[in-house]
């Protein structure tokens, strides 16, 4: 496992507390202590130098699996974080029925802004993944960055831009989720560890709300734990996974 040379602990235990930090919002203080208790003696320092090397890394391994919108109707808005006493835009795009497209952390909040998460957001999506409809809330950064990308051809000259508030309350909702993750920090100190950070929250939620579920072969919390780590080559294949449960299960039936 080269992802992990040098390091003193094996892969499954760094992934292990990588994972744990992005899903449940604990510090990195009660996680050093939460795996004392399991035997590992990690100083929460460390650990948070995994999570700044390894959260960024498993999003970019995985975002081909979660990331496939499962509607053309898109809801867009951004929502704060402090960076070092100072607030930044977290833009996240998610569709309609709650799952995650994208994001993107910037220190600007204008139509420059907007545009660079609309063309990030739309890059890599096939023609029918598209949207159909972007609502967004009532800042007119929004349209002129919509206007800007179908001029260049980057987005479908038939999306259509919605400005009602109430449709933007799924993703209002999915924010609060967010900033549980988020208060634990207690503020980032750089722009950069702080879009590393969230990128591994992110993902976590992403996993947790089913968009990998094609990919957990058991569907529980155990199966998005081999998804990670099936992303590093530690443990067997995702075949290798389906293959076993299934003998599991029919050595389980009654002759």
């Amino acid at each position: 496992m080269l992802d992990f040379k040098w390091r003193h602990f094996q892969g499954e235990v760094i992934l292990w507390a990588v994972r744990w930090y992005c899903r449940y919002g604990v510090s990195y203080r009660d996680l050093e202590q939460m795996m004392g208790e399991r035997g590992v003696g990690v100083d929460h320092s460390t650990i948070y130098r995994w999570v700044q090397k390894y959260a960024p890394e498993i999003e970019k391994r995985l975002r081909w699996q979660w990331r496939r919108p499962r509607s053309t109707s898109w809801r867009v808005d951004e929502t704060y974080v402090k960076v070092r006493g100072t607030w930044t835009y977290l833009y996240r795009a998610l569709d309609k029925h709650g799952s995650t497209i994208d994001f993107y952390l910037s220190p600007t909040r204008n139509a420059k802004a907007a545009k660079r998460f609309l063309g990030k957001t739309l890059n890599g999506l096939k023609d029918w993944e598209k949207p159909e409809v972007i609502n967004t809330d009532k800042a007119p950064t929004y349209g002129i960055a919509i206007s800007e990308l179908k001029a260049e051809g980057k987005c479908p000259q038939t999306t259509l831009h919605r400005q009602v508030k109430y449709l933007n309350n799924v993703i209002e909702a999915d924010h609060g989720k967010l900033k549980q993750l988020i208060r634990p920090v207690r503020g980032f100190k750089t722009l950069k560890t702080a879009y590393a950070t969230i990128r591994g929250f992110e993902m976590m939620r992403a996993l947790r709300k089913g968009q990998a579920a094609i990919f957990n072969v058991t569907q529980d919390i155990h199966g998005e734990a081999r998804i990670v780590e099936r992303a590093f080559g530690i443990g067997a294949s995702a075949l290798a996974d389906a293959v076993a449960l299934i003998g599991e299960q029919l050595e389980l039936q009654p002759a």
